[in-house]
């Protein structure tokens, strides 16, 4: 079905930016070592970089020059985010799609897909088994389906805010859904949303056309790439892009992801919050073509890339990735990723921390399915900082207000403080004694390290009143 007989109207100035034999053109040219050096040096700099000059990271294949790229991408890493680490986890509300994506387990012909749409009673208990596990960000996740309509999502999304359990409750929810039109975005954002999560899945339109058939929604290649521009029109200035890396070149889809972010800085004068890069997993009925799957050594580099090529970019490393490749991406630039995942209709109270899977209720299979407190655990001994912190969200830091402080630094010293007082709060209300004695001897080293003032004064008396007041959600 097309734009015109949906009857729904793209952004101002929409515009297909996305040019196949230009990005292709980049990847033909051998990387210069001085050119590479220069590049890296700019990306130090925090200064984004062209889809050209990206390129020429992706070109550069030499061993020297790629492990100079994953030494930058981890100190750029730290002197961006610090060590902090934030925590969310996913909440699929509704499987039925209209669409026949070749690759995805809820297609439309997978007639194996178990089909359900949780009522406001079975989501509510989801949201209360996660808050009993201590988490505070969800993203909600839908079908592309009329059921899931912009009223549906955001009554949905007022139904989570709503749910109380013992100390617990969700702060901030972010959306995975199809793409809407102006109208459809602003009934959503007014539920009180955080950001609106739209992958393009590839950029290259050929590939975007071979597994998008026609008759779908989802066919429209320009309707998807131009609805984060809608996002923005209509009120939505906290957004997140992503590709489904091993349908086509990886590094296609890196420029692809690059000139997508540039596109919004240009027109929006802030980029997306968030970039996501998951790989291709297998799925119920899926048949993987194997000529694109990315390789763990090419994994790395990309989420490398990335980093340098974005420097005030959240990017989100999901539990499809297995424990110990997560463990070594991390330190390459990655802010955010989920923990204790399910991606079942209904797997928190029907599968809970259960270590299995089960295909035909899932999109795709995890590779990293530990509990919450387990993946908690091992980012203390590794010295990052877990974080459940919303406060830029609540406090009106997105958007353009987002760059104003996160260019000059300002985020950095006042989310480490909002991270610590979310972890302490996890540490005495959810964590296992192993967890939270590592949660404790991580605080102390944050304080040591932190210079003495008003602002350790101020972290000091928030952190005993959380131990010994029960006061919650105290941040800058």
């Amino acid at each position: 079905m097309s734009t015109t007989e949906r009857g729904r109207r793209l952004s101002e100035d929409a515009r297909d930016f996305i040019d196949d034999s230009l990005l292709a053109s980049y990847l033909d040219q051998p990387a210069d070592p001085g050119q590479v050096r220069d590049i890296v040096a700019k990306s130090m700099a925090k200064q984004p970089l062209e889809v050209a000059e990206t390129a020429v990271l992706l070109n550069a294949t030499q061993r020297d020059l790629v492990e100079s790229i994953f030494d930058a991408a981890r100190q750029l890493k730290r002197d961006v985010y610090g060590n902090r680490i934030v925590l969310f986890a996913p909440l699929y509300v509704g499987n039925y799609c209209t669409n026949d994506c070749s690759y995805c387990g809820f297609r439309r012909s997978n007639t194996d897909a178990v089909r359900r749409t949780l009522d406001s009673e079975e989501l509510a208990a989801q949201v209360k088994m996660l808050e009993r596990k201590g988490q505070k960000r969800l993203i909600l996740v839908f079908g592309e389906h009329r059921r899931y309509s912009p009223e549906f999502i955001a009554e949905s999304v007022r139904t989570v805010y709503a749910v109380r359990e013992g100390r617990g409750e969700i702060r901030r929810v972010n959306i995975n859904a199809a793409p809407q039109d102006h109208a459809g975005f602003r009934t959503i954002h007014e539920a009180g949303i955080g950001t609106y999560q739209i992958f393009q899945e590839t950029y290259h339109h050929d590939t975007y056309a071979a597994i998008h058939p026609a008759g779908t929604s989802k066919a429209d290649y320009l309707w998807r790439l131009d609805s984060l521009d809608r996002a923005w029109e209509s009120g939505c200035d906290d957004v997140g892009i992503g590709a489904l890396f091993g349908l086509y070149d990886w590094r296609f889809e890196v420029l692809g992801l690059v000139a997508h972010a540039r596109h919004l800085m240009d027109k929006f004068h802030c980029g997306p919050h968030t970039i996501s890069f998951p790989r291709l997993r297998p799925a119920s009925g899926v048949r993987m073509n194997e000529q694109w799957l990315v390789s763990d050594d090419d994994f790395k580099r990309l989420v490398s890339i990335l980093r340098l090529s974005v420097p005030y970019t959240g990017m989100i490393l999901t539990a499809r990735e297995p424990a110990a490749l997560r463990r070594e991406i991390l330190g390459f630039g990655v802010s955010q990723i989920d923990a204790g995942s399910r991606i079942e209709l209904g797997g928190y109270t029907e599968a809970g921390d259960a270590q299995q899977q089960i295909q035909d209720r899932e999109q795709f299979e995890l590779g990293d399915i530990r509990p919450l407190d387990d993946v908690i655990r091992e980012l203390l001994v590794e010295g990052y900082i877990p974080s459940f912190c919303t406060a830029c969200y609540r406090l009106g830091r997105t958007g353009e207000q987002f760059m104003e402080f996160a260019v000059p630094g300002f985020i950095q010293r006042m989310c480490t403080p909002n991270a610590l007082t979310t972890l302490q709060e996890y540490l005495v209300d959810y964590a296992s004694p192993a967890t939270r004695a590592a949660g404790e001897r991580l605080l102390a080293q944050q304080l040591a390290d932190m210079p003495d003032g008003d602002r350790k004064r101020e972290l000091l008396r928030r952190l005993k009143r959380i131990a010994e007041t029960g006061e919650r959600d105290l941040y800058y």
